[in-house]
């Protein structure tokens, strides 16, 4: 964990540097599109914490060992891997190699401009031979060509004359560091890429590689402008895993040497050599078109207009600001140009989880784009779509109907080797239902929901219907699944994972009604779709009438609690220090699940419920997700604990800018992020987007003057403002809208704004956490 802040607090960037904890900031200050991701490493590539250069989807495969086979486990394991490195610009002074371990660095700083979309270095060294040298540089990987990333690197002589030399490099092949010790890291390959060609000519730079196992054939291209006092040389050279321009000059003081370079990816599971290498030149042609003047200027008309409809303002908290608007532009980066491709769990921020995607992206990270950049999640689903044939054949290989979407994956296969908390988790169907019932709600985009969106209710209905029985008394039950909290596996009736899949069966079941044809198309019937409707409405969710309370899973009530009291601070996380059969029947939750189905699932939960529900279940809840705080911080303002909501909210946001969990070196939690802003619309804003409803039941802590945040909707944009008593709505585009107040009907419309008072919610008694385990917020007051 980051013990001191190590970023100036400020609205619209992150400021820093600290080598003691340079593997976190280069994921903090990663670059992405969704599709090329750059980790925040040196320009010189060294110091280095992990080298990290991604593209969406380009994986290598491995066996995965079993002690002992067993019918239907999957058989490879998909990883994500470090691909051609084209942000290497090493620098020279007089024949000594820049490196900040050396010689003495008079200042140095980087910042992560949120509304620029760039990463900005600024530094002045002196050699160990005594020369100084000004370096400044400018990265950007960009929105508008989904292809390109650049840098522009300038060295200027400062006291004197220096020798300069600038080698600028594609490197495939990188040598990693090895980790051990945590599940939660990446598997790392060694040299995964077999070279096809390298080229390099008059400043232009390629390489092709190929995958070994998985079979993916991977470009890189680059160009450069270089601009420098005369006699500036430079000269090319290639070989298969590293293509150089090398670039020298004599500077007097004052003089610079400035070179701009222009990188361009691409990828095929299919394409020929000559195709890639065409692809990848002609992608570079059109960024040299525009110059490195015109992708600043498209990064920020891109970025200038995400904010005008996704900015959320909060007043009273700086470091709450400036982490929301962080978590904003990471979210963007990982789903922006993904285009029909997975948001992995880190983006492409880092290898952490092999670079898989998990549920988080349909419960977490969508619903934040469904309402700020819905392109983006129309894309995601079509992703899903796109693997449904995968998914069909592990559902047959289970013995089920429908489509049995993976846990763990890269290209829509399963990727997880663990039962219990991999393919049993099957509440991935219902995540992903979730999400095409949100969109299309949000949206009115029949297009998607006639092509993409009834062909995913519909499999995964199937799976449902398939998974779950009747008793002798008519109940619907589904056994033996996992819910969202992994330390109660291969449960009955888990209470989030059953009214999940009674929501997908009756959406899907209104569906087939809404497009009989795309019904017939997928051989529904009538008799299909009222079995749907039957299991949905004859659905068991377990209740403890003694207890008054809602059980995660049925007899989870009756389980022996988890002994906190003997249990140290260091131990946490559980899973790395006790068995999973110990914590499997004991009552400890990894992270909300009961919770978090009170706040997916609200209409089913009456006021006390939920009250009473959050209560017991947030003194067994150890968060050692980092899925946990936002979820409870939501039904934590529900539950009339505003100070607590506020200590999640705290957690949730800051997770990497403090590297709470020790893995932000692994990569950012995208998902956490995008949690920030969960807390803030759907907990403090009190958002609620069931059907054709859309409710604002807002509530501010104490130490907010003010929470403002635009929502797209149906076409229109939606501007709310929520202050200590009040709260006004204004339609900023659009026809006019009803909402709900906390409850009462309002149409909104372009005309003027409209203002309703916030009525006064009684505090309830705080609920106890486990020992240790209180929200990691020591700067906020907990009530």
């Amino acid at each position: 964990m980051i013990t001191q802040t190590c970023y100036a607090v400020e609205p619209w960037a992150l400021r820093g540097l600290h080598l003691d904890v340079l593997p976190q900031s280069e994921s903090v200050f990663a670059l992405s599109n969704g599709h090329v991701g750059w980790r925040g490493n040196l320009d010189e590539g060294e110091p280095h914490g992990l080298p990290g250069s991604y593209l969406n989807g380009v994986h290598e495969l491995h066996p995965l060992p079993y002690a002992e086979a067993g019918y239907g486990y999957p058989e490879s394991g998909q990883t994500v891997i470090n691909i051609t490195n084209g942000k290497i610009i090493r620098l020279l002074v007089d024949d000594e190699p820049f490196d900040l371990r050396y010689g003495r660095l008079g200042s140095h700083e980087r910042v992560l401009d949120l509304r620029a979309g760039t990463l900005t270095r600024t530094c002045e060294w002196t050699s160990p031979a005594g020369t100084t040298v000004r370096v400044r540089s400018t990265r950007l990987v960009s929105f508008t060509q989904r292809a390109i990333a650049a840098v522009a690197y300038e060295v200027e002589a400062v006291g004197g004359p220096a020798r300069i030399v600038v080698q600028s490099e594609l490197v495939a092949n990188e040598q990693l560091p090895v980790r051990e010790g945590d599940p939660r890291a990446a598997m790392v390959l060694d040299s995964p890429l077999e070279a096809e060609e390298h080229f390099a000519k008059n400043g232009r730079l390629r390489l092709v590689h190929r995958t070994r196992r998985s079979g993916l054939r991977v470009g890189a291209a680059a160009d450069h402008v270089v601009r420098g006092p005369e006699p500036t040389t430079t000269q090319c050279e290639a070989t298969d895993d590293l293509a150089r321009l090398t670039v020298a000059s004599l500077l007097r003081e004052g003089e610079r040497l400035r070179v701009e370079k222009f990188v361009s990816y691409g990828w095929s599971g299919t394409r020929s050599l000559p195709a890639i290498s065409d692809q990848v030149d002609a992608a570079l042609a059109a960024a040299t078109s525009a110059g490195w003047s015109g992708l600043l200027a498209e990064q920020r008309s891109y970025l200038d207009d995400f904010w005008a409809r996704s900015d959320v303002e909060v007043d009273g908290d700086e470091q709450i600001q400036q982490a929301v608007r962080f978590g904003l532009f990471h979210v963007l980066q990982a789903g922006a140009r993904a285009e029909q491709r997975a948001i992995p769990a880190k983006g492409l921020t880092g290898s952490g989880y092999d670079g898989h995607a998990f549920w988080d992206t349909e419960m977490f990270v969508l619903p934040l784009l469904t309402y700020t950049s819905p392109d983006a999640v129309a894309e995601a689903l079509r992703w899903r779509q796109n693997t449904l044939p995968a998914a069909q054949e592990r559902a047959v290989q289970l013995g089920l109907r429908g489509a049995a979407f993976p846990w763990r994956t890269i290209e829509g296969s399963e990727g997880s080797a663990y039962w219990p908390a991999g393919t049993a988790a099957f509440h991935v169907n219902a995540g992903i239902a979730d999400a095409v019932v949100r969109y299309v709600a949000a949206t009115g985009d029949e297009r998607f929901a006639r092509d993409t969106g009834v062909e995913l209710l519909v499999e995964t209905a199937r799976l449902w219907r398939s998974l779950g029985h009747h008793d002798h008394h008519g109940t619907f039950h589904i056994d033996g699944v996992t819910g969202p909290d992994e330390y109660s596996a291969v449960a009955d009736d888990n209470t989030y994972t059953n009214l999940m899949a009674r929501a997908n069966l009756l959406a899907a079941a209104d569906a087939v009604e809404l497009h009989p044809r795309r019904a017939r198309e997928l051989a529904v019937d009538a008799e299909e779709s009222a079995g749907w409707r039957d299991a949905a409405e004859a659905m068991h969710v377990p209740y403890n009438h003694e207890l008054g309370v809602h059980e995660q899973h049925a007899g989870f009530t009756r389980y022996q609690r988890w002994d906190f009291a003997a249990t140290r601070p260091d131990q946490y996380p559980l899973l790395l220090h006790f068995p999973y059969f110990d914590l499997y029947r004991k009552q400890v939750v990894k992270q909300a699940d009961l919770v978090l189905a009170m706040y997916t699932c609200s209409p089913y939960f009456d006021a006390e419920h939920k009250a009473r529900n959050f209560a017991y279940y947030e003194s067994l809840t150890v968060r050692d997700s980092s899925l946990s705080a936002c979820c409870q911080a939501v039904v934590a303002v529900e539950a009339g604990h505003s100070s607590l909501a506020y200590d999640y909210l705290h957690e949730a946001a800051l997770m990497d800018l403090e590297d709470l969990e020790h893995n932000t070196r692994d990569g950012l939690h995208i998902a956490s992020l995008a949690g920030t802003w969960m807390a803030l619309v759907a907990g403090f804003g009190g958002m609620r987007h069931h059907g054709e409803r859309i409710e604002f039941a807002p509530r501010l802590p104490e130490r907010f003057g003010r929470l403002a945040f635009t929502l797209e909707l149906r076409g229109r944009r939606l501007r709310v403002d929520i202050g200590r008593t009040e709260a006004t709505y204004r339609l900023v585009e659009g026809e006019p809208l009803t909402i709900h107040h906390h409850g009462d009907p309002l149409t909104v419309d372009a005309d003027k704004p409209h203002t309703r008072e916030i009525p006064l919610l009684k505090p309830r008694p705080a609920p106890d956490q486990p020992l240790h385990r209180r929200p990691n917020n020591a700067g906020a007051t907990q009530n």
